[in-house]
């Protein structure tokens, strides 16, 4: 019996769940994952052939998944998406805002320019904050809501050479703490992931000392791939973890422990 109670907690069947940059690498990952254990998804990106040929495989495989265009740079974007989405699904319980540009790699930060820091700062801060705001009203309602911001490890190490994406990343910790109390009125959490360094078509720009840097500082010395991040995330946003909220999670190996 408990541990048919346990189970019954951590499913997420049936579970509507919206998520962000879902077309490739982390976010493909995670609506993958979700699918298969049974939540309905819908997911949106600016990359719009990618992101309609995930949803025609998944849906080939009797999975309710759905792409829709969605552009974090554009607040009319977030609102017609999460409209959608809602509307689709009938509700929305879940949100996962993993969408996010870099565009800062490489450079150090007085080679950064104002475009490019405005550019991150828009799609990975202010996108985020109006997502979530964007979804409220459907996760208040669901009355198990959750949202999973996908923040990044470089924040808590101080990853040089990167300031504009740790910067984003750095706010959107803070953005979790202050979202899980004024949600919380709500019954709605809110947490965040720390990946590591993952192998992902998006990190391929990361140079190879980068790469090794990592493998020699994890605890777990392999490399991270995406299945590492989705299984964290999962727990986060099924009812095992209800009274879980305002927390982050570093997932990196053991990079950075906290």
């Amino acid at each position: 019996m408990h541990d048919a109670t346990l189970a019954a907690q951590a499913s997420l069947v049936g579970r509507r769940v919206i998520v962000t940059g879902g077309a490739r690498g982390l976010g493909a990952a995670f609506v993958t994952a979700l699918v298969q254990a049974g939540a309905r998804v819908t997911f949106g990106d600016v990359l719009h052939e990618a992101g309609e040929a995930l949803a025609k495989s998944l849906a080939a495989d009797g999975h309710d998944a759905a792409f829709a265009p969605l552009d974090l740079a554009q607040p009319e974007s977030i609102t017609a998406f999460v409209d959608g989405a809602a509307q689709r699904m009938g509700g929305v319980d879940a949100l996962i805002n993993n969408a996010a540009i870099t565009n800062s790699g490489g450079k150090f930060a007085d080679e950064i320019s104002v475009a490019t820091w405005d550019a991150v700062m828009d799609v990975n801060v202010r996108g985020t904050w109006l997502m979530c705001a964007a979804a409220q009203r459907w996760l208040r309602e669901s009355g198990r809501g959750a949202i999973v911001n996908i923040a990044s490890d470089t924040a808590l190490w101080g990853a040089p050479k990167l300031l504009a994406y740790v910067a984003s990343k750095g706010a959107v910790i803070a953005m979790t703490h202050s979202l899980a109390r004024e949600f919380g009125a709500d019954g709605v959490t809110v947490n965040a992931i720390a990946p590591g360094l993952t192998e992902v078509e998006a990190t391929a720009y990361v140079p190879a000392e980068r790469h090794a840097y990592y493998l020699e500082g994890r605890a777990l010395q392999r490399a991270q791939v995406p299945e590492d991040v989705s299984g964290p995330v999962l727990f986060l946003l099924s009812d095992a973890a209800r009274f879980v909220t305002g927390q982050l999670l570093p997932v990196n190996g053991g990079f950075v422990m906290n």
